[in-house]
């Protein structure tokens, strides 16, 4: 059974980022995973235009979701976000994120995948300011904190983005009571999850760090382990 929006939004979860992958053997490993206990699969989708990659499309997303029951996370790089929103809408979809700079009417899009049924969320780059938010938080499930910049796997953890960490879970907590999510996705490793974790981070994606090693049911559940005894769990 597909995670249900409850229980996935008040939990600590570690989300594989299937850009890492090895696409010669995507569906063992989202099978592997799935079988670790893996419960959200991140999806980079990239167009090639508003982040420098192209990756995946809604015909592999499809086919992903007829041999899984993990939640999918789509993170949509592309500009016009709202022409993309509806061709994810599969049952395995719970959260679609658009970035902020990548559409003219950002509330719109954010109230365009809830009317979807699925959780909204809102990506801010490295040097995107929080003070975007501003007028945003009663449309919002999930913020997604890029801490490399964004369109390519394996680069570094950009080091100013600790303090951004620490910054916006004040702000969920003070703005909302810790209902929406902060997700991060950029440089995160077994070196800095525990401490990225800590201070506030409640879904953490990964992707070389979690791949690379051809250890993946054990790599991830150590993540996960790691992850779960760092979070504070907060009010949410």
């Amino acid at each position: 059974m597909i995670p249900s929006d409850d229980s996935i939004r008040s939990t600590f979860q570690i989300l594989p980022s299937i850009l890492s992958s090895d696409f010669c053997r995507l569906g063992e490993q989202v099978h592997e995973l799935e079988q670790a206990g893996c419960q959200v699969l991140h999806l980079d989708v990239m167009d090639g235009h508003f982040v420098p990659n192209l990756t995946i499309g809604p015909p592999l997303v499809k086919s992903l979701s007829k041999g899984t029951e993990m939640a999918f996370d789509v993170h949509l790089m592309v500009t016009d976000p709202d022409q993309w929103t509806e061709a994810f809408d599969f049952p395995n979809t719970r959260c679609i994120t658009v970035h902020a700079e990548a559409g003219c009417h950002v509330h719109r899009s954010l109230q365009k995948i809830r009317d979807q049924g699925k959780m909204a969320g809102l990506a801010l780059n490295p040097a995107t300011p929080l003070e975007i938010l501003e007028y945003l938080w009663p449309s919002l499930d999930l913020i997604l904190l890029m801490t490399v910049n964004p369109g390519f796997g394996g680069q570094s953890f950009i080091e100013s983005c600790r303090g951004k960490i620490a910054s916006l879970r004040k702000l969920i907590e003070d703005r909302t009571g810790g209902k929406v999510i902060l997700e991060i996705d950029g440089g995160v490793h077994s070196g800095n999850l525990e401490e990225l974790a800590g201070l506030g981070a409640q879904w953490v994606v990964t992707g070389n760090a979690l791949f690379s090693q051809g250890q993946l049911s054990r790599d991830y559940r150590a993540f996960q382990q790691k992850g779960c005894s760092a979070w504070p769990g907060f009010s949410s």
